[in-house]
Formats: structure tokens, C-alpha cells, sequence
């Protein structure tokens, strides 16, 4: 049964989802279903052969394919509903069919092997055969349920489809046969999670199949169809966390020193002997084995194999931990908070200890005994051994007393997710946050969905979704809003910023008198409101001249100097920057990198970089283009031409956005296109077509006549424009995903989707 808690929660989605219109009824379902089955189940396989049967099942550069249905499939006729099994590489189904050379591969990314067409019908053959049989093995599962039943199917599965079985693409193709057996999560890691999340116990043992019967005893007792429950649970959290215990006593262990992170709002660990910041640490083994002989110069006494369990630690305390994972304050076997990871690492060189940091909003304070406990002896440990103890966290995470959780300013504030949890995390430790990147990345929409949504929960107490119209108006558009914007640029000066003699019709005739300038009343109207929290946006604040406009400002407005006063030259008066105040700046660095900008002013911002995400592209494709596959080669051609800076000179995912969801008509992309980016490019290579037809090929660019093609714009000619778009890059088409780092150091191997993928 489940928790009361796990109810309500899944039921609130399934009703704003329901609302949204994101449900398809069962009816519906059901004809996806069938038509999959139709075109591509057991008894329709079973009557092809020879190449027939390899095309069908493997091409992926046909749409009309079972592999290209699996992973690419997207539209009205079958949308993709059914659990992703994108990225990676094209080799995760066995075989692929090399663009260039029209031939068949098998092997590995690093051991590619080149087959003839009649082995690649064997292994068509070979795995035609182990979809039958695991077919089979489903039907007979028709009225079982029990754990003991899922245990036997999971057996059956490893002898009958040994190998389809464990990948993500052959357990995606039997839960479309049988939708109510299976759960349509492709990856085992996904499954385990959602079930913790669910506060349900896994089944111990490996497999895809292991666990469907907890996924389909939920769904019975909530009285959903699979794909709801599926879809209900991922819209509650996409993908999985990790969960870290932390270790708080300090020196002899004697010492605790939660009460100062809680206070603080972070976790952190010792190795305070190495005295600087380790931010530059990045996730590779360059990284490690310099943080390596870091820690063995520091600690000249420990053995090697200390020197790298302390690697092991303070690596993954830096680079390791992601924002959103789940950390678990501990002394000893005692559990004493659990609160979210929502920042980089950082290094606070102001306190005199645990200055490693990462910034936290604590979810609860409950005091327990962990049992069984793991990590004994550790100062970062990665809590997976035990389910039971996942269960205990998530639990005490579903409903934490409001009681022990303090929303002061300078306390704890409920954490926001992604990007704007960034922010969040840095304005509660410098007061002031610089947003900087590429113009189309989103700098000026995430500023101001940050503002909002801090404003909302530490001046209403509420998330921004849920205010009321009177409080929304109290934060924007009142008289007096806590969020206020304003926009630097060559003309903005000092007056219009602190105070300053404006014209003003005095008795009837135009005068000048002294007025305050924005921040200067909203400092004002902070000072006399401390329980409230006011923020200003400074939108392309490197546009203006900033130690004019600030003036003397730059003296108080340091966090640590917050509260003092300073004399104004113009008025006489004295101006408080109230500790109540954040500011939030944006800074398009295709016109200024940051390295320009008055050192004053970089020490008392800190700095978040917004690059192009485009993981927000998904598998959209347009006229066969891969937004998201394309765009990253595109970028990457502006970096290798363009040369110095071109790394700020990208191109940003919000050109390819509308109101702020994807584009998904081609005519849309190509105006963008013509209108935007070519504009902009131009700009960027100074006129170079030599330049230009580099980034973006032949078929678009004529460097011998100096001009753009625009003739390929026209409606009638978008075919000619796609395949322009896609000559610097063919190899694309194979797959919706952009390669990832990891890939690209794999030998050259098409693009596609990896079995490890949700």
C-alpha cells in the first residue's frame, strides 16, 4: 500500500496534468499500441527475412523502421510517450549502417568491426528470435503479479532473449506489446529510484523486468494506466539524484558543527590545511590527479592510500555532486538534516573553518538513527548499499515540519531547483549575482524568474505558481514591488541610479530638483520593511558605465559592509544599503567579456556563466534536422572559425524558442534562420563569406560572390534549405542527440542511444 502522502502528491499531478491536457485517455493509448504491433510485433517479424528483415528492424535512416520508431518516432501518428532510450551511440542495438560506407558495424565505440550484409541478417535473424521468445515469456505472465512471478520472468528473459532483453531498446519493444505488464522505464536505475521515491523497497538482483510487478501493482491500486503512472512520477522528477552522507564533526570528532551549516545554509568538509579555491576543479582525471598531489603536498604525513581515499572525497565534494542530489548531514550514525544540493561548490575564505563548501536548502531537521548504517569512518560517502535507508530519507523529505525550518533572510530559505537555485545561492552568499554568456541563452528570463520566485517564497512564504493576484501585484506592479528592473546603457548615469538634479515643472515653469534614483528608494523602502526581501534587476549592465553610475555605492554595497552608511556628495544625505536587498545583473559577453569589466565590481559580484542547453531540444527534428544535434555542431564551427572569444560568441538555445517551449515548425526555424542567425554570424566573421561558408556551408554561403543564398528561404525551395543545413554535418540525421563528451572521445561512431538512458 501506499503512503498517503505518495497518493495526494501523485494525485494533484495527475489533475494539473489532466487539466493540461498532457493525459492521453486509455483509447487513445491503445491505438498507438496497436498500430506499433501492427507494423512491427512477433507475427509480423517472424514472416520477413533476409534484407527485409535487417531494414526493417535496423535502419535507422528510415522512419519507417522499428529502430527509428523506437528512438525517434515523434509525431501525431506516434508520439514519444513511451520511456526515452535516446543518446548515446548507434552500436547500443547491436548493428548499425555506417552513413559513408552504406556498411554494417558491430563491436564496441573503440572496436568498431565492419561485417558483411549476411552476418547483419544473422543478427537480425539472432535478435528477431529473442523478441519472439521474450514475447512468449510476457504472454504467459497474463493474471500474474507476485514478486516470486517477476523473479521467474526475469529468468525466463535471460535465457530466452539473453541480449535484446538487457537493452534498453528490446524493453522498450516488449512493454509496447504489453503496456499493462511493464513499466516504461528502459533503464534499471530508473526504476529503482522511482520506486524509493515511492517509498517502495526494490527487488534485489539486476534486470529491466525484475521490478515491472511493483510498477504494476501501483498503477492497479491508483487505478491508472501505466503510461499516467509513468508519466505522473517523471513529471515529479525527471531523473534520478544521487544521496551523500556528510560527516559534521570536526577534529577529534568531538566538535559539531551542523548548527553552523544549517545556520549557513551549506554543507562542507575539512581539508581547511589547503587554503585556496578549488573551483577550477572539473570532472576528469587531469582534474584528480592534480587535486591528488595537492592533497599529498598538504598532508605530507598520510600514506598513499589515505592520500587517495582523501582524493576520492574531496573530488566528488567538488566536481561529483550535482545540483538537486540529496544530502544527508550525519554525526556518526546520527542523522541530523537533510536538504538539497542548489550551487556549485564554493570557498569561503572569510571563515576559519570548513571553508570547502556547497550550498544546501535543508528539507528537514529531524533528529534519527540510521540503521543499518553505512559510511562508517568517511567524510563524503555516496548512501546506496541499503535501500531501506533511501526510504527513511525520502520519507521524512515528503512532508518536513515547517516548524524546524527558518525562512529569515539570513537563515534558511527553501531552496529553488536549476538554475534558479544557482542564483539563489549565490545571492544568499554575495548579495549581488552577474548572469554572463552568449546572447540567446536566456540571461534576461532567468534573471527575472529568479527575482520572482525568491521574492514570492520569502515575502509570501509561497511558490510563485501558487500567490494570489494580490500578492503577485505586490511583487511587480504595486507602487512600491519588491522586484524592480532597470536597464543600463550609455546615457544611464548616476542620477538615474543614486540621485541626481532632474528637470521638473516648478510654478509653472521647467526647473531642476534633486530626485532619488531606483536603488537609492529601493533601499529606502527596504530599510523600512526588514522582514521583507526586495531585489533589483540591472538588465545589460555592462552596457553602462558602472563606476559612474554606482559612484560611491561600490564602498557599501559588499555584503560585509551592508548596514553602514556613507555620505552623498549631491544630496547630503547618507545612503544604507540594508542587508534585505539582493541585485541581479545580465551581460551579454558576444559584446564584453567579463575580464573587462572594473575589478572593484568583480569582487563584490559573484559571477554565474548561462550557456546554450540544449537538452531542451529533446529528439525535435525539422525536415529531418536534429535541432539539438545541429545546433552543437553549428556552435561548434563558430568556435573553431571565429577563433578568440569565440566560445561567448555562440549561439543560444532562445533563438529557437517560443514562448518558451521549442519551435516546431520549420517555416518558424527558418526565419529564424535568415532573420537572426545569418545576421548575426555575419557580424561575428566581419563580412569574411570565406569565414561565413565555413560555419555554414557551401550550400548556404557563395564565398565566390559574396553572398547568402536567400533564395533558399522561400517556401517552396525548404527542401534545398534543409539539405544545405545539414551538408557541413550529414552524419546527424542518424540520430536526435547531440554527442556527448564522453562519446567524442570514443572512435568515430554515429550518434544515438545509449541502454544507461532513462
Amino acid at each position: 500500500m501506499l503512503d498517503q502522502r505518495i497518493i495526494q502528491r501523485i494525485r494533484e499531478i495527475q489533475g494539473k496534468l489532466e487539466s493540461d491536457g498532457e493525459l492521453r485517455p486509455q483509447a487513445q493509448l491503445d491505438v498507438y499500441y496497436n498500430l506499433f504491433r501492427s507494423r512491427f510485433g512477433p507475427d509480423v517479424l517472424k514472416h520477413l527475412d533476409g534484407e527485409a528483415l535487417l531494414m526493417t528492424m535496423f535502419n535507422l535512416r528510415d522512419k519507417g523502421s522499428m529502430a527509428y520508431w523506437l528512438e525517434f518516432k515523434n509525431d501525431d501518428e506516434f508520439p514519444a510517450i513511451f520511456g526515452s532510450i535516446a543518446g548515446g551511440n548507434a552500436l547500443k542495438w547491436g548493428i548499425y549502417l555506417r552513413r559513408e560506407s552504406v556498411r554494417w558495424y558491430k563491436g564496441t565505440p573503440r572496436d568498431q568491426i565492419q561485417i558483411e550484409d549476411e552476418e547483419a541478417i544473422e543478427i537480425a535473424r539472432k535478435y528477431r528470435g529473442q523478441l519472439i521468445g521474450g514475447a512468449k515469456a510476457l504472454g504467459r505472465m497474463r493474471g500474474k503479479s507476485s514478486d516470486s512471478d517477476y523473479k521467474d520472468l526475469q529468468e525466463e528473459m535471460n535465457a530466452v532473449a539473453p541480449e535484446v532483453g538487457n537493452l534498453g531498446w528490446g524493453h522498450k519493444y516488449f512493454h509496447l506489446l504489453f503496456p499493462d505488464l511493464l513499466d516504461d522505464y528502459h533503464n534499471p536505475d530508473y526504476q529503482r529510484f522511482h520506486l524509493i521515491r515511492l517509498l517502495q523497497e526494490p527487488l534485489k538482483g539486476d534486470g529491466r523486468f525484475l521490478n515491472g510487478g511493483r510498477f504494476v501493482a501501483i498503477a492497479k491500486e491508483l487505478d491508472l494506466p501505466m503510461n499516467h503512472l509513468t508519466r505522473i512520477l517523471s513529471t515529479q522528477c525527471s531523473s534520478p539524484y544521487s544521496y551523500w552522507r556528510i560527516g559534521t564533526a570536526a577534529g577529534d570528532a568531538s566538535e559539531d558543527r551542523f548548527g553552523i551549516m544549517c545556520e549557513g545554509s551549506f554543507v562542507a568538509v575539512g581539508w581547511d590545511e589547503i587554503q585556496k579555491d578549488l573551483s577550477d576543479i572539473s570532472c576528469d582525471n587531469e582534474s584528480k590527479e592534480k587535486l591528488r598531489k595537492t592533497i599529498a603536498e598538504h598532508f605530507a604525513s598520510r600514506t598513499p592510500q589515505s592520500v587517495g581515499t582523501d582524493t576520492k572525497e574531496l573530488f566528488t565534494f567538488v566536481a561529483g555532486m550535482k545540483e538537486g542530489d540529496v544530502v544527508v548531514a550525519m554525526k556518526g550514525a546520527t542523522v541530523q538534516g537533510i536538504g538539497r544540493v542548489t550551487g556549485p561548490y564554493f570557498y569561503d575564505e572569510t571563515s576559519p573553518y570548513f571553508r570547502h563548501r556547497r550550498p544546501v536548502s535543508w528539507d528537514s531537521l529531524d533528529s534519527w538513527e540510521m540503521e543499518p548504517f553505512e559510511g562508517l569512518r568517511t567524510t563524503l560517502y555516496q548512501l546506496r548499499k541499503y535501500p531501506k535507508n533511501l526510504i527513511s530519507v525520502e520519507s521524512r523529505m515528503i512532508e518536513a515540519p515547517s516548524s524546524t525550518l527558518d525562512h529569515s533572510i539570513s537563515g534558511v530559505i527553501t531552496g529553488l531547483p536549476g538554475i534558479c537555485g544557482k542564483i539563489q545561492s549565490i545571492l544568499k552568499r554575495k548579495s549581488q549575482v552577474i548572469l554572463y554568456g552568449p546572447p540567446g541563452t536566456g540571461k534576461s528570463h532567468w534573471s527575472e524568474q529568479a527575482a520572482l520566485r525568491i521574492a514570492a517564497l520569502h515575502n509570501c512564504g509561497k511558490n510563485l505558481e501558487d500567490l494570489s493576484q494580490t500578492e503577485r501585484h505586490s511583487i511587480t506592479e504595486s507602487d512600491e514591488p519588491f522586484v524592480r528592473l532597470c536597464t543600463f546603457h550609455p546615457a544611464y548615469g548616476y542620477e538615474d541610479f543614486i540621485e541626481g538634479y532632474r528637470p521638473d515643472a516648478i510654478g509653472g515653469a521647467v526647473g531642476f530638483k534633486l530626485k532619488d534614483g531606483i536603488f537609492k528608494k529601493m533601499c529606502r523602502d527596504a530599510k523600512e520593511n526588514p522582514s521583507k526581501l526586495y531585489i533589483l534587476i540591472i538588465d545589460e549592465i555592462n552596457r553602462g558605465d558602472i563606476p559612474r553610475i554606482m559612484g560611491e555605492l561600490m564602498t557599501v554595497l559588499e555584503k560585509n559592509k551592508r548596514g553602514k552608511s556613507i555620505l552623498l556628495p549631491v544630496s547630503g544625505t547618507s545612503l544604507i544599503v540594508p542587508e534585505n536587498v539582493y541585485v541581479i545583473g545580465t551581460m551579454n559577453t558576444a559584446d564584453r567579456s567579463i575580464a573587462l569589466l572594473d575589478t572593484a565590481l568583480r569582487r563584490r559580484f559573484g559571477f554565474l556563466e548561462i550557456m546554450p542547453d540544449l537538452s531542451i531540444f529533446g529528439d525535435i527534428s525539422l525536415k529531418s534536422i536534429p535541432i539539438k544535434a545541429w545546433l552543437k555542431t553549428l556552435n561548434e564551427r563558430i568556435v573553431e572559425v571565429v577563433g578568440h572569444n569565440a566560445r561567448n560568441l555562440q549561439i543560444g538555445h532562445s533563438y529557437f524558442m517560443e514562448q518558451g517551449k521549442p519551435i516546431v515548425e520549420f517555416a518558424k526555424f527558418a526565419k529564424i534562420i535568415q532573420e537572426d542567425v545569418i545576421p548575426l554570424l555575419e557580424e561575428y566573421c566581419y563580412e569574411n563569406y570565406e569565414s561565413l561558408e565555413k560555419i555554414l556551408g557551401k550550400g548556404l554561403v557563395d564565398a565566390g560572390s559574396m553572398r547568402i543564398r536567400h533564395e533558399l528561404f522561400d517556401d517552396q525551395r525548404w527542401n534545398e534549405l534543409a539539405e544545405a543545413l545539414l551538408a557541413p554535418v550529414p552524419d546527424i540525421v542518424t540520430s536526435g542527440s547531440a554527442v556527448s563528451a564522453s562519446d567524442e572521445m570514443e572512435a568515430d561512431v554515429e550518434p544515438a542511444a545509449s541502454d544507461d538512458s532513462e
